[in-house]
C-alpha cells in the first residue's frame, strides 16, 4: 500500500513539473532552467507508473492455481455465500491459470494465494465436498451424482455456483486426471479410503446404494433364491440407480464410486470347496508278520487336527452305536443372479456358509448315515440285479466303506435343496475316509493279510519250481556234447545190437539150412561119408586161412593111397591129391626166391 502512495505521489509530483507554465528564462549553469523541470518531473511519473505497475500483474506458475481474495470493494457477501460472484469482498468465483496476468493494481485490491493442481493418481478417486452453493434439499445427505458430460464445466466455480450446484458432499467423484480447481469452492480429499472399487474376475459386486439418481422410477421388489421353494430366502432389490441393494451385480472391471453413497460387497461366484475334516483321534490297529509268519498287531492312536482352510470339523454319526467321525467334502458355487439374495439375506458367502448350510450339513450327514440307505441289490456273487432294483435298510458301519456311493447321493440330493433356498449352488458331496473302530475291521484285515501270506507262498514256490528248472536247463546246456555223445553210443550200440541179430537170425538160417542138407546127404550118402566130408571141408577152410599147415599135413598124409575099396581110402586118396596140387604152386615160389 506505501508503494502505491508512493507511486501516486510521485505521478503527482513528475506531472506537476512536466505541465507546469515556466515564469523566467534563466538557466542553470548552461542548461535552461524549464528543461531541468520537465526531466525531473518525467522521472519522478516514470518512477511514480514503476511503482504502480508492479502491483498491478500476476506470474503463476504452470503447476499451481492463482487464487484471488478481494480486500477492498464496495459490495458484500450476500449472508450464507462465500464465494464472491461479482467482485464483492472476499474468496472470488474466478481463478488464475498458468503465466503472466495483468491486472491493474491487483496486488494492492486482492490478496493473491497459489495451490497446487489437484492430481489424482491411477487407483484413486478424489473425494468432493463444495463450500458454497445452493441449500441441500431436506432428507438429502449427498449432492446427486453430475453427468459426465456435464462434469467439466460444473468443475468451474462460476457455473456451479450459477447453475444450482448444492453444498455439501458431492457424489461425483474426480477420477483419476489433474485438475484445475477453486480451492475456495472445492475441498478435495485423497487418501486410502478413496480408492476405486476393483471387482476381479470370478467376482461380483452387490452395490448398496444411500443415494438416488433423479429421473429413475425406484420401485422394490421381492427377489426369492429359488423359484421352487416356498422357503428359500427372499430380499427386496431395487433397479441400479435407487436407494437399496441393485438388483443387478457389478461385474468384473474398476469402477470409482464414492464410497460415502455405495457400499460394495465382493461376492466370490467361483466354485467352492468346503471340507469339514479333522477334530478327533484316530485309532488304528496294525498287522504285521514275524519271521515264523505268524500275524502280529499292534494298536496306536492319530490326533486329526482341524486345518486352517477347513470349513468345520469333521461330522460325528452314530451307526450301529458307534460314534464314527466322517469327513466330508462339499462343491459350492453362488450363480451371480443370485448374489444380491445371499448379500441381501445372510450378508454374503461366509454367512451363508457358518449361518445356514453347515448346520445344514452336519444334520442331514447324521439323520442319512445314522438311519437308513437304500442300497442295489445283488446276487450271490456280488453282482448287480438286472433289472436293477434298490432295498430300503438300516446303515450299517461298513456301508461307510462299501456303499459310499449311495450315501453320498442321497446326502448330495438333500443339501442340494438346501443350497438352492439359500441361493447357493451345491455342485458335489464327496464323503472322506471315515475312521472305523479298527476292531471292527481287525478281523477282515487278517483275512485279506492271511490271504496275501498264502498267496505269496504259492509265488514263492512257483518261483523256486522255476528257478530249479532254469537251473537243470542251464545244467543241461552245460553237459550238452557229453549228452550228444553219448545218445550217438547208444544209437550205435542199438545198431550193432540189430546188427549183430540180423547176423544171428541169417546164421541160425544158414544152419538149418546146412543141417537140412546135411540131413539129406546123410540119407544119400550114408552117415560116415557125410562126417568124412565135413572134417575134409573143415580141413581145407583152415588150411586155406593158414598155408603154412599145409606141408605139416603133407607129411603126415601120403599123396598116394593104393589098395582097398573101403570108403576111408578114397578121401585119404582125394586129400592127398589136393594136398600134392598145393605144394606144386608153393615150391615154385620157393625156387623163384
Amino acid at each position: 500500500m506505501l508503494g502505491v502512495l508512493i507511486g501516486i505521489i510521485a505521478v503527482a509530483i513528475g506531472l506537476f513539473f512536466l505541465f507546469k507554465t515556466p515564469v523566467s528564462s534563466g538557466k542553470v549553469g548552461k542548461v535552461p532552467q524549464t528543461i531541468v523541470t520537465k526531466v525531473i518531473g518525467g522521472g519522478l511519473a516514470a518512477f511514480g507508473l514503476f511503482l504502480l505497475a508492479s502491483t498491478s500483474f500476476v506470474f503463476v506458475d504452470a503447476n499451481s492455481v492463482g487464487h484471488l481474495k478481494r480486500i477492498y470493494a464496495f459490495k458484500e457477501l450476500p449472508p450464507g455465500r462465500i464465494i464472491a460472484m461479482n467482485g464483492e469482498k472476499g474468496p472470488q468465483a474466478q481463478i488464475l491459470g498458468p503465466g503472466f496476468h495483468f491486472i491493474p493494481l491487483v496486488r494492492v485490491i486482492y490478496d493473491i494465494e497459489e495451490y497446487e493442481v489437484v492430481t489424482i493418481p491411477e487407483g484413486y478417486y478424489g473425494q468432493l465436498t463444495t463450500l458454497d452453493g445452493a441449500a441441500m434439499p431436506s432428507g438429502m445427505f449427498m449432492a446427486p451424482s453430475i453427468p459426465d458430460e456435464r462434469v467439466g464445466d460444473m468443475l468451474k466455480a462460476e457455473t456451479f455456483l450459477s447453475e444450482g450446484g448444492l453444498r455439501g458432499p458431492q457424489e461425483t467423484v474426480l477420477k483419476p486426471g489433474q485438475y484445475r480447481l477453486n480451492r475456495y469452492l472445492f475441498d478435495v480429499r485423497l487418501d486410502e479410503n478413496t480408492t476405486a472399487t476393483i471387482i476381479p474376475a470370478g467376482h461380483v459386486g452387490v452395490v448398496k446404494s444411500n443415494v438416488t439418481q433423479p429421473g429413475i422410477n425406484c420401485i422394490e421388489e421381492e427377489v426369492s433364491a429359488s423359484q421352487a421353494s416356498r422357503e428359500a430366502l427372499t430380499v427386496p432389490l431395487v433397479p441400479r440407480g435407487c436407494v437399496g441393494i441393485w438388483k443387478e451385480p457389478l461385474f468384473p472391471g474398476a469402477y470409482y464410486l464414492n464410497r460415502k453413497a455405495y457400499d460394495v460387497t465382493l461376492v466370490d461366484t467361483r466354485v467352492q470347496t468346503w471340507e469339514y475334516k479333522g477334530g478327533y483321534t484316530k485309532r488304528i490297529i496294525d498287522l504285521s508278520v514275524d519271521q515264523q509268519g505268524n500275524i502280529q498287531q499292534n494298536e496306536r492312536s492319530v490326533s486329526e487336527g482341524i486345518p486352517d482352510h477347513a470349513a468345520d470339523r469333521a461330522v460325528f454319526v452314530k451307526v450301529e452305536g458307534w460314534d464314527i467321525p466322517l469327513e466330508l467334502r462339499a462343491l459350492v458355487q453362488v450363480d451371480p443372479s443370485n448374489a444380491p439374495v445371499v448379500v441381501g439375506s445372510v450378508g454374503g458367502l461366509t454367512e451363508i456358509e457358518d449361518r445356514i448350510l453347515t448346520p445344514a450339513i452336519r444334520s442331514i450327514v447324521r439323520n442319512v448315515a445314522g438311519a437308513s440307505i437304500r442300497v442295489p441289490d445283488r446276487d450271490a456273487e456280488g453282482n448287480l440285479v438286472s433289472p436293477p432294483s434298490f432295498t430300503l435298510r438300516p446303515t450299517r458301519v461298513l456301508d461307510l466303506i462299501e456303499n459310499r456311493g449311495a450315501l453320498e447321493e442321497t446326502i448330495e440330493g438333500l443339501i442340494k435343496v438346501e443350497g438352492n433356498k439359500a441361493g447357493v449352488d451345491i455342485r458335489e458331496i464327496r464323503l472322506g475316509e471315515p475312521a472305523i473302530p479298527p476292531e471292527l475291521l481287525v478281523s477282515r484285515l487278517r483275512v485279506q493279510l492271511a490271504d496275501q501270506l498264502s498267496t505269496a507262498y504259492e509265488r514263492e514256490t512257483d518261483a523256486q519250481q522255476k528257478r530249479i528248472e532254469t537251473e537243470q536247463a542251464r545244467s543241461t546246456a552245460d553237459e550238452q556234447p557229453r549228452l550228444v555223445e553219448a545218445q550217438i553210443a547208444v544209437q550205435v550200440a542199438n545198431q550193432r545190437e540189430q546188427e549183430r541179430a540180423a547176423l544171428g537170425r541169417a546164421e541160425r538160417q544158414y544152419l538149418e539150412e546146412l543141417a537140412r542138407g546135411q540131413r539129406a546127404q546123410v540119407d544119400v550118402l550114408g552117415q560116415d561119408r557125410v562126417a568124412l566130408l565135413q572134417a575134409l571141408e573143415k580141413l581145407l577152410t583152415s588150411l586155406e586161412r593158414k598155408p603154412e599147415l599145409v606141408s605139416l599135413v603133407g607129411k603126415l598124409v601120403p599123396n598116394t593111397i593104393v589098395g582097398g575099396d573101403a570108403g576111408m581110402a578114397g578121401a585119404a586118396a582125394l586129400i592127398g591129391s589136393s594136398l600134392s596140387n598145393m605144394q606144386a604152386p608153393q615150391a615154385q615160389r620157393q625156387q623163384g626166391n
